[in-house]
């Protein structure tokens, strides 16, 4: 499992790593009871502390991502797939977000860019 935090995001470290984890989730790279490190050995392996990766598994637990098991370790739960649709579908509402305002900015229309993306999205 490879996390790469970066300190010029304008994401906090915490929120770089829970999208990551949520990414591998998602995708299939981690499946469902999947241990996960412990907060020490994620903090210590990011070289982050403990009270970030704690809020990184309590808001990845408070999600429906992970499970965490007193004494036992975190684990992946397991992914309802509308879950997951809703969520992936929540992620293209962000970045379509992202596309308009630069749209917008750019002088582009809308219906050049619903031109756009039907192209994209039959080469696809």
């Amino acid at each position: 499992m490879e996390i790469i935090l970066s300190n010029s995001s304008s994401k906090p470290i915490y929120e770089q790593i829970i999208l990551q984890l949520k990414q591998m989730i998602m995708n299939g790279e981690l499946k469902p009871n999947d241990p996960l490190p412990s907060m020490r050995k994620l903090a210590k392996d990011l070289h982050v502390s403990i009270i970030t990766t704690q809020r990184v598994y309590d808001e990845l637990a408070k999600e429906g991502f992970i499970t965490v098991v007193p004494a036992k370790g975190a684990y992946v739960a397991m992914q309802n797939q509308e879950f997951i649709k809703e969520e992936n579908f929540r992620r293209i509402e962000q970045m379509l977000e992202d596309i308009c305002m630069l749209a917008k900015q750019n002088g582009i229309g809308k219906d050049e860019l619903e031109q756009t993306l039907a192209y994209i999205y039959e080469e696809k």
